[in-house]
C-alpha cells in the first residue's frame, strides 16, 4: 500500500466498503468510516473483492453472464500444536495428514515452531460433539498420536461448535465459485477470489490470483495498454485455466483423504517419481506440474490425463508380457511327470465325476 500510495495518480480509501459498482460510469460508491457515501470515478475497475464480490454481483445482472457457486458438504475447524522444548514437535520441512478416507486432518509448520492444524470433516460429523468430552473422544479414536502433540487440556478447552451461531474454534464454510466472462467490455475485470473462489486442498488459491496479474499484465504489454483488446483476451486465456484449477482442487480433497491410504496410489506416485527421474521433460507428475512451473491449469490437466493413459497402457502390457512369458516357462519346462499328468483326460466315469486318476474308474448308475 505504501508502494501505491507513492504514485501521484493512484489514491487509497483504505477501510472503505463497497456499497455499488456501476463499471459503465466508472464509478465506486464507497462508504467509509463517517458512513457517508462517497462516488469515486476511475477509468477501469478490477474487481479483487473476494468470493462475495459486489462487483461481480453487478456484472451478473448483465446478459450472457455466467456464474455457479458450490458450498461444499464440509467445513473445517483449526487446531495447534505447540512447539516442543523450544523446537518443532515434528518435522518441519513436511506437510503432515492424517487421512481418514471420510475426513482428514492437516498441520502446516509456523515461523515461530508451531504447527496449524487443520480439521476437515462433512457438518454432520461435526454436529456429533456437542461437547468438549465429545471431541476428547473423537481425537482418541481417530487422532490418538495427536493428542500428546497438542495436549489433553488443550483439545478439553475446545469449545463445543454450535454451527447455527458459528461460535468456537469455528470457521465459515468453503464455497466454489465459478464464472464467466471475467469482464465488462472495457470497463471491468475481475480477479483472484471474484472471479475463481476455489477450495482450498490444492493450496493454488493465492497462486492463481498472483498469475491473474501476472497474465494481465502480460497482456497489457503485448496490447501496448488497449484495454478493450486485453480484457477479452484475458477472460479468453484465464477462464480454462482458472476452472481448471478449481475442478483440481474438489478432486485433491478425495487424493488427501483417502487415495493417500490406497497401496496402488502409493504405487503409482512412486512410478510417477520414477518416470520423472529418468524423462524429467516427459513425465511430470501433476503437482509439480501445477505447483512448481508455469504450465497453464488446463494444460496440466490434460497432460495429466495423458500421462495417467500411457502409464495404464504399459502396465497392461507389461501385465501381459508377463503372463505370456509365464505360460510359456510352464509349457515347456514343467517336469515330464506333471506335464503327463495334466494331460489326463480329465473327466472319467458314466456321470462325469471329477477324477484325475487313471486308475480309478467311478461309475455311478443315474437316478433321481
Amino acid at each position: 500500500m505504501a508502494a501505491v500510495e507513492s504514485y501521484p495518480n493512484a489514491k487509497v480509501h483504505f477501510g472503505h466498503k463497497l456499497l455499488k459498482c456501476s463499471p459503465e460510469e466508472g464509478v465506486l460508491t464507497l462508504l467509509g468510516p463517517d458512513k457517508v457515501p462517497q462516488d469515486v470515478t476511475c477509468d477501469l475497475i478490477v474487481g479483487c473483492d473476494g468470493a462475495h464480490s459486489t462487483v461481480r454481483a453487478h456484472l451478473m445482472k448483465k446478459p450472457r453472464f455466467d456464474y455457479s457457486q458450490q458450498y461444499i458438504s464440509h467445513g473445517y475447524m483449526e487446531l495447534t500444536i505447540p512447539p516442543k522444548n523450544g523446537e518443532y514437535a515434528m518435522e518441519p520441512n513436511c506437510l503432515h495428514i492424517w487421512p481418514r478416507n471420510a475426513f482428514m486432518m492437516i498441520a502446516l509448520p509456523n515461523m515461530d515452531k508451531s504447527f496449524t492444524c487443520t480439521l476437515f470433516m462433512s457438518f454432520e460429523e461435526f454436529e456429533k460433539l456437542p461437547t468438549c468430552r465429545d471431541v476428547l473422544d473423537f481425537f482418541q479414536k481417530n487422532f490418538p498420536d495427536a493428542i500428546p502433540l497438542m495436549g489433553d487440556q488443550d483439545i478439553m478447552a475446545i469449545k463445543p461448535i454450535n454451527l447455527e451461531k458459528l461460535s468456537g474454534p469455528w470457521h465459515a464454510p468453503m464455497i466454489s465459485v465459478k464464472c464467466s466472462p471475467f469482464h465488462l467490455k472495457s470497463h471491468c475485470v475481475l480477479m483472484g477470489d471474484a472471479a475463481h473462489a476455489i477450495v482450498p486442498f490444492f493450496g493454488q488459491g493465492m497462486n492463481a490470483g498472483f498469475e491473474d496479474c501476472l497474465v494481465f499484465d502480460e497482456l497489457m504489454d503485448k496490447f501496448n495498454n488497449d484495454l478493450s483488446m486485453c480484457l477479452p483476451e484475458f477472460s479468453r486465456f484465464r477462464i480454462p485455466d482458472d476452472h481448471a484449477i478449481s475442478d483440481l482442487s474438489m478432486y485433491n480433497y478425495v487424493e488427501m483423504r483417502a487415495h493417500v491410504n490406497s497401496r496402488w496410489f502409493l504405487f503409482q506416485r512412486l512410478l510417477d517419481k520414477c518416470l520423472h527421474a529418468i524423462m524429467p521433460s516427459t513425465f511430470i507428475p501433476l503437482y509439480t506440474m501445477v505447483a512448481f512451473t508455469r504450465i497453464r491449469y488446463h494444460e496440466a490437466v490434460l497432460r495429466w490425463h495423458w500421462q495417467k493413459k500411457v502409464i495404464n497402457r504399459g502396465l497392461v502390457i507389461l501385465g501381459s508380457l508377463i503372463a505370456i512369458g509365464s505360460a510359456y516357462v510352464l509349457v515347456h519346462h514343467r517336469p515330464r511327470r506333471l506335464l503327463e499328468f495334466l494331460r489326463r483326460p480329465a473327466w472319467t466315469g458314466t456321470t462325469g465325476y471329477w477324477n484325475r486318476s487313471s486308475d480309478i474308474s467311478l461309475q455311478v448308475p443315474w437316478s433321481h
